[in-house]
C-alpha cells in the first residue's frame, strides 16, 4: 500500500497524451497509471474474444472463453490464477491487490489474504449473484444480501442491516462500500469527504453504484450523480454524462461513463482522466483500477 500512500500525499501529477496501441476488435484497451509493472501493457491473447474485464490497483483481469486472465504485477499472487479459473467461469472483479472470481455461484479468491480478503466465508461459497473488490475487501451479493469480508476499517465489513436484503447491485471502493436496493443507493465506511452521505437524487431510480478514493458515482436513468471529493472536479459531471449514459466507473481520482460506445473521463490530471483516441468509440464496457482505467472495444 506504500504506492497509495504516495499518491494520497502528493496528489495527481500533471496530465500525459496516453499512448495506446490501436486495437482489434473485442481488445482490452488500458490507459493512465506509469505501467510500472506492466499493468497498461495488455497481453497479445486480449485483442479479441473478452467477455469482461476488472481493474485492481497495478494489475487487470479479462473473462475470455470462461477463463480468467490477467497482466500487470504479481507481486501477492493475484495473477497466479487458480485451477478453478481456467474454465466455466461466469464474472470477475479486483481489488487493489487481490482477485476474485465467481463460478457456479461459488466466489473464488486469490492473491493478497494480509486481511482475509482471499478467505471466502462458507456462505460465499455457494448460491452468490455477482461480486466486487473494494480495495482491502471482497463483496459477494446473494439472495438480495450484500457479503464482506477482509479489512473491517470503518466499519467496510460490517455490513448494515438495511443492505441485508432486497439489494440488486453492490459494489466498493479502498474506503468505502456500496449497495442499491429498491433504486436507492446505501454507503458505508470512510465519509470524511461526505462520500457516504447519499444525495436525495440518488435514493430512488438508481441503476448502478461506484467509488473512488473519497467520491462516489451512481447512474440514475442514463445520467451520472456525483458526490464527496472533488478537489480534482472528478465530482464536477460534464454536461455530456447527464443523460444517455451506459455504465460508470471510478478510480482513485478520476470518473469514468460509457455513453454510445464513447468513454467519458473527468477528474485528476493524470491521462487516465485522458481518454485516448481508440476508446471515442466502439466501446462495449468499462472499468477502473486506482490509476489504470480499461475498455472492452468490441
Amino acid at each position: 500500500m506504500s504506492g497509495l500512500l504516495a499518491v494520497m500525499a502528493g496528489g495527481p501529477a500533471a496530465a500525459a497524451e496516453p499512448s495506446v496501441v490501436a486495437p482489434a476488435a473485442d481488445a482490452v484497451i488500458s490507459w493512465g497509471g506509469n505501467n510500472d509493472y506492466g499493468e497498461g501493457t495488455v497481453p497479445a491473447e486480449l485483442k479479441s474474444g473478452v467477455d469482461a474485464i476488472a481493474g485492481g490497483y497495478v494489475h487487470g483481469l479479462a473473462l475470455k472463453d470462461g477463463r480468467v486472465l490477467g497482466w500487470g504485477t504479481n507481486f501477492d499472487g493475484q495473477l497466479t490464477m487458480p485451477a478453478a479459473t481456467q474454465s466455466g467461469v461466469d464474472a470477475i472483479a479486483a481489488g487493489d491487490d487481490h482477485s476474485l472470481a465467481l463460478k457456479d455461484g461459488e466466489v473464488i479468491a486469490w492473491g493478497s489474504d494480509e486481511y482475509g480478503q482471499t478467505d471466502v466465508p462458507a456462505e460465499a461459497r455457494s448460491g452468490v449473484d455477482a461480486i466486487a473488490g473494494a480495495g482491502l475487501v471482497s463483496l459477494a451479493l446473494k439472495d438480495g444480501e450484500v457479503i464482506a469480508w477482509g479489512r473491517d476499517w470503518k466499519g467496510l465489513t460490517t455490513v448494515p442491516a438495511e443492505a441485508r436484503s432486497g439489494v440488486t447491485a453492490t459494489s466498493g471502493s479502498l474506503y468505502t462500500a456500496f449497495a442499491v436496493k429498491n433504486g436507492g443507493v446505501i454507503a458505508w465506511g470512510d465519509n470524511y469527504f461526505g462520500q457516504t452521505t447519499v444525495p436525495a437524487e440518488a435514493r430512488s431510480g438508481v441503476d448502478e453504484v461506484a467509488g473512488g478514493l473519497f467520491h462516489s458515482l451512481a447512474l440514475k436513468g442514463g445520467k451520472v450523480i456525483a458526490w464527496g471529493d472533488n478537489r480534482y472536479s472528478q465530482t464536477t459531471v460534464p454536461q455530456e454524462a447527464l443523460s444517455g449514459v451506459s455504465a460508470i466507473a471510478s478510480g482513485e481520482w478520476y470518473s469514468l461513463a460509457l455513453k454510445n460506445g464513447k468513454v467519458l473521463a473527468w477528474g485528476s490530471g493524470r491521462s487516465e482522466a485522458s481518454t485516448p483516441s481508440s476508446v471515442k468509440s466502439g466501446v462495449t464496457a468499462i472499468a477502473a483500477g486506482p490509476n489504470s482505467a480499461y475498455a472492452l472495444k468490441g
